[in-house]
């Protein structure tokens, strides 16, 4: 049994640092090109970053720019959606969680949120690639942490689930920053490098670059981890885990399930040769279905009634992510 503000506060922990993550990887590659190729146009390239990453921008006539785009995604304020506010997240949510975390978990997250300053400093000295590389580096040790000392028990899925669900959402980002753009772009490997993987890619397809087999790895591989296809099959692995009262003898009992099922079996039997067409429509769709996962996952697992309570305490209505929730049992 599980607190449910404990619960939440896992899922939200792997959401958070898998945005963090994923935030680095996208504004790495963005600011390389930034630097790199005289061709990109700066302030084009910096609002369709912010596009892709669902942040704010500022009006048409203010110019955009690597250092301007770094301070929005890197180290923007506390709400902002930034790198620095995603790690902050999740540094809340398991600071409120002890009892359910490991104390390396713990101590890897308050060192990262700690370090971001000084890590900003050297950013501004050296280039953003010191601080992005420090989030990135921070992360896979986060993950390594809970995969190493964390029981593989409700907390465990919870943060995977949470893990999965965010990767399968900026995994549809990335995509649908290039979504329309011709089947020959140079930009697709733009999409690879964002998500790590380049180098898996090549080596899958012997180094051929289409459009086409981009989205079909992306999107359908069954073996790599930050494919849309993997992480919803393992967020559907961790509800039914979760679930293990579910005797329902037709279909899915729970919400969240039927969602993330009808999603799998949407992108598994696709009709090959298809993935292109409505291709910027499928995205759409799923990044819906990641937004109605979690609200499916929340009123099932940490929206609890209040105890009884001669006080006349009733339950709050805030925001799932401020987790601000009464305290139940699961």
């Amino acid at each position: 049994m599980m607190l449910a503000r404990n619960a939440e506060s896992l899922f939200w922990i792997g959401r958070y640092v898998e945005r963090a993550d994923d935030t680095a990887r996208i504004l790495d590659v963005a600011v390389h090109q930034l630097l790199e190729d005289a061709t990109v146009d700066p302030d084009r390239t910096c609002r369709l970053v912010l596009q892709v990453l669902g942040m704010a921008e500022p009006p048409a006539d203010e110019e955009l720019g690597v250092r301007s785009l770094t301070e929005r995604v890197a180290y923007g304020a506390e709400g902002s959606g930034s790198i620095a506010d995603s790690i902050a997240q999740a540094r809340g949510n398991a600071r409120g969680a002890r009892e359910v975390t490991s104390s390396e978990m713990w101590e890897c997250l308050n060192t990262t949120y700690n370090g971001l300053a000084d890590a900003e400093r050297a950013a501004r000295r050296l280039g953003p690639h010191e601080y992005l590389s420090y989030v990135k580096n921070r992360a896979a040790m986060f993950a390594g942490l809970t995969d190493a000392t964390l029981s593989r028990d409700d907390g465990y899925r919870f943060l995977l689930l949470g893990r999965s669900i965010e990767r399968v959402d900026m995994t549809v980002r990335m995509l649908l920053s290039r979504a329309g753009d011709r089947s020959s772009s140079p930009a697709w490997v733009t999409v690879l490098r964002s998500a790590g993987a380049h180098d898996t890619y090549l080596r899958t397809y012997r180094g051929a670059l289409d459009a086409n087999r981009v989205v079909e790895f992306m999107l359908l591989d069954r073996l790599f981890p930050r494919s849309v296809f993997h992480a919803i099959t393992l967020a559907e692995l961790c509800l039914q885990e979760l679930d293990s009262r579910n005797t329902s003898r037709v279909g899915a009992r729970a919400e969240a399930q039927r969602l993330l099922g009808r999603a799998r079996s949407g992108l598994e039997f696709m009709p090959p040769g298809m993935l292109l067409d409505e291709l910027q429509q499928r995205l759409m769709d799923l990044q819906a279905t990641c937004r109605d996962v979690t609200e499916a996952v929340t009123q099932q697992y940490f929206h609890v009634a209040p105890y009884v309570s001669w006080a006349g305490v009733s339950a709050s209505d805030a925001d799932p992510r401020e987790h601000a929730i009464e305290e139940g049992e699961l």
